[in-house]
């Protein structure tokens, strides 16, 4: 007798998507499930924002250039891939702060910007003497009365002061959201700091006490120290051909869109723009948010997620030969303080913090431009944000010459922003989803992290929620 096979639709196809697909079929032939995944993507290439140029020698990212380590599902794809010997860690090295005009090492024993230790603290020049003392109100401040959520630079100055909070935590936690502390929920982005607050009391001291000891990981090669972060020696979007690779024939339509959604029964029918018709019996939406919303607008829900900002972020590679850039400052890279007058917000010296990156005899550097507030920038033409870019960093670093080559990339209304609220909102709207269209799923960087093993969570997650649904398991 003919088992009906269960069809699963995954709309997007980045790396939420992707791993979602992957986990499902996966799944299906190890427990023998009838199921027929489809991942529908809108443009031509599957990856959204994991895009890797190789030109001339150089792996180059367009989007993200990493994840964590310690965040182990990435490395359990690639795993599970096949690719795992394809990985590789960066290279460590002193990051900076830049304030005044100067590049500033940021103090050792430094855990996301709150100090640990007080002598690499009490010698930096990142503070007056003022901010200094001021931070060491930590030591003796009560623990905050704010129930629910806040935001991040609230919280923080609170326990700081503003010059701590402005010339350190903010670079460091706000970077890889794009957003403006004073908005960021610290309940979506940093929660384990308010856990911290709650049992130590001092943030100082609890870190200090919460933190694991690092012991030096070396490379058995080069004994080098080991970095925090994983890629792919060739790049990141070597997860993404692997994953295009092992997904089943037929699984992939590229260069389609989903026009309307239905409820029939228990089942969804999605209404394509080629004219397609496809019932399917659960779906996993992976886009962003405000497509998500759009969709299910004629259904009046998700409503509440056109309440999630958007950022527009640029980045600019640019490749020169070695003897044109002269650096006299050892490290990896450095973040822009918000007081400083700079375009760019912050900048990776890709040629040493990802050697395999670069060929012999070439410098490889990546700035970003781009962040609440300052978003214009993203909208002028290329040269001219090359201009701007070259412009700012002649005033920290020596470039004879212009470069070899350069890439700028833009997301424009790309970076969501994880404001006070946030997961309030998320919760809401999954609420509005389980009731109207209960084997409609939401994963992605809009909703519990923006990070590329936070969305692989999420899209396991899915599975598990329609795997149950479908099979009451």
């Amino acid at each position: 007798m003919n088992v009906q096979k269960k069809k699963v639709v995954i709309v997007g196809g980045g790396i939420t998507g992707l791993s979602a697909a992957f986990y499902l079929q996966k799944t299906a032939r190890e427990q023998d499930l009838p199921i027929e995944v489809v991942l529908i993507e809108a443009s031509n290439r599957l990856g959204g924002k994991i895009q890797t140029v190789r030109r001339d020698g150089f792996v180059i990212e367009r989007g993200p250039d990493s994840f964590l380590i310690r965040k182990k599902s990435m490395d359990t794809f690639a795993k599970d891939l096949g690719i795992a010997d394809e990985l590789v860690r960066n290279a460590t090295g002193q990051a900076y702060i830049l304030v005044d005009d100067e590049l500033q090492p940021i103090p050792g024993g430094s855990i996301m910007g709150i100090p640990t230790e007080v002598t690499p603290f009490l010698k930096s020049n990142l503070f007056s003497l003022t901010g200094k003392l001021r931070a060491a109100g930590d030591f003796v401040l009560p623990r905050s009365g704010v129930e629910g959520d806040q935001s991040l630079g609230h919280f923080f100055r609170r326990r700081f002061g503003a010059e701590i909070v402005d010339n350190l935590i903010e670079p460091l936690l706000s970077g890889v959201y794009a957003g403006d502390i004073d908005q960021m929920s610290l309940e979506s982005t940093y929660p384990q700091f308010y856990e911290v607050e709650k049992k130590h009391r001092s943030l100082i001291l609890g870190m200090k006490k919460t933190t694991p000891k690092k012991v030096p990981q070396k490379d058995s090669h080069s004994g080098s120290k080991q970095g925090a972060f994983h890629s792919f020696r060739n790049g990141l979007s070597t997860i993404v051909e692997a994953a295009e690779e092992q997904l089943e024939p037929g699984t992939i339509r590229k260069g389609i869109r989903i026009s309307t959604i239905e409820k029939r029964g228990n089942q969804s029918v999605l209404r394509l723009n080629n004219g397609e018709t496809i019932v399917a019996d659960a779906v996993i939406m992976t886009t962003g948010h405000m497509a998500a919303s759009q969709l299910f607008e004629p259904h009046g829900i998700l409503q509440g997620l056109k309440e999630i900002h958007t950022t527009s972020v640029a980045t600019v590679a640019l490749a020169f030969p070695k003897d044109a850039v002269i650096q006299d400052k050892e490290g990896t890279g450095f973040l822009v303080s918000r007081s400083s007058d700079y375009s760019i917000t912050a900048c990776t010296w890709v040629h040493r913090k990802w050697p395999t990156t670069t060929p012999d005899g070439k410098i490889l550097l990546r700035a970003f431009v781009g962040r609440i507030g300052d978003e214009a920038i993203v909208d002028l033409p290329d040269d001219e944000i090359e201009r701007i870019v070259l412009e700012d960093l002649g005033k920290i670093i020596t470039i004879n010459g212009k470069p070899d080559f350069t890439i700028v990339t833009r997301y424009k209304e790309d970076r969501p922003q994880y404001r006070v609220g946030h997961r309030q909102r998320v919760a809401a709207a999954k609420a509005e989803l389980q009731q109207a269209f209960p084997m409609v799923k939401l994963a992605g960087a809009s909703y519990e992290g923006v990070g590329l093993p936070d969305c692989i969570d999420q899209g396991k997650a899915a599975v598990e929620d329609v795997l149950n649904g479908l099979f009451e398991r």
